[in-house]
């Protein structure tokens, strides 16, 4: 069995990590960077968001957009690193945004909590909901009624997204269709005890899903048996398959001790490497 590799640490909490351009890329919603690490540790500063960096993707010309989650923003990110407005999303909801995936259109996928994390969630219905932007900007809202939208996943052929709902210890897959609605919504894999955050595709069709309070990476088949996990020391926020051959599983992970782990005081965040036999497809 492959070990573990650690190759950066000192960061606040990583997320949505994604293997791009021979690198990966990561935000940290502590230090409010998005960064990168190479497979040799070199880790650098790509830019700074100051409402709070989370879900990262690439449109098709190769333009970098991260959510800005306090502010409903989605943002360009140009080479020189500056930032411009690519969706105000706000209007559709008050509360924060999470992750990002990209469809094979142009389409980013983004997940909105429903509720003010900082004072926890009050338990009145199930308040997630999900959003899509097109290439052009153009923002609507295509899912609602979700416990804790997460991370999520899109197939290679582009015909269905797979959502986490941490709140409900589920996958939840939707059709996409040629407008990029969604429909067809229907449990994808329960997982008992599983808290699903940033989530990962391979090419069996099986998704790895990062878990913060089990403190591991589970990789789970449609139906929600369990093939694999990894078990790690602390809090796994997300998961991503990338590398030269795709084989490389990439964690980041944090102690987490609720929203005060937020304040930024320790930085116990880093990003680990582990090989697996399955390659990653779709995206991200």
């Amino acid at each position: 069995m492959p070990k573990l590799k650690t190759l950066l640490t000192g960061l606040g909490m990583g997320e949505s990590p994604r293997w791009h351009d021979g690198r990966l890329w990561f935000s940290d919603m502590v230090t409010q960077q998005v960064g990168t690490v190479d497979l040799a540790g070199n880790g650098e500063v790509v830019t700074t968001v100051q409402a709070g960096p989370m879900g990262l993707g690439w449109l098709p010309d190769g333009t970098m957009l991260v959510v800005s989650s306090r502010d409903g923003r989605l943002l360009r990110c140009a080479p020189d690193g500056s930032l411009s407005t690519q969706a105000d999303m706000s209007s559709l909801s008050p509360y924060p945004f999470s992750d990002l995936v990209m469809d094979g259109r142009g389409n980013a996928y983004i997940t909105n909590i429903g509720f003010d994390f900082a004072e926890g969630f009050g338990g009145d219905g199930l308040p997630g909901t999900a959003v899509m932007v097109t290439a052009q900007g153009q923002s609507r809202q295509v899912a609602d009624g979700m416990g804790f939208p997460n991370g999520l996943v899109v197939t290679p052929d582009n015909s269905t997204l797979i959502l986490a709902e941490s709140y409900t210890n589920r996958l939840t897959a939707f059709d996409i269709a040629e407008d990029g609605s969604l429909a067809n919504r229907r449990v994808w894999a329960q997982l008992g005890e599983g808290v699903p955050d940033g989530l990962t595709l391979d090419a069996e069709n099986a998704v790895w899903y990062a878990d913060v309070p089990n403190q591991r990476c589970v990789r789970v088949q449609e139906g929600g048996a369990v093939l694999q996990t990894i078990d790690v020391d602390r809090g796994c926020f997300a998961c991503v398959l990338g590398g030269p051959d795709n084989t490389t599983l990439f964690i980041v992970a944090a102690q987490w001790l609720g929203p005060e782990s937020m304040s930024g005081k320790e930085k116990t965040g880093q990003v680990l490497a582990i090989e697996v036999d399955v390659p990653g497809v779709g995206s991200p």
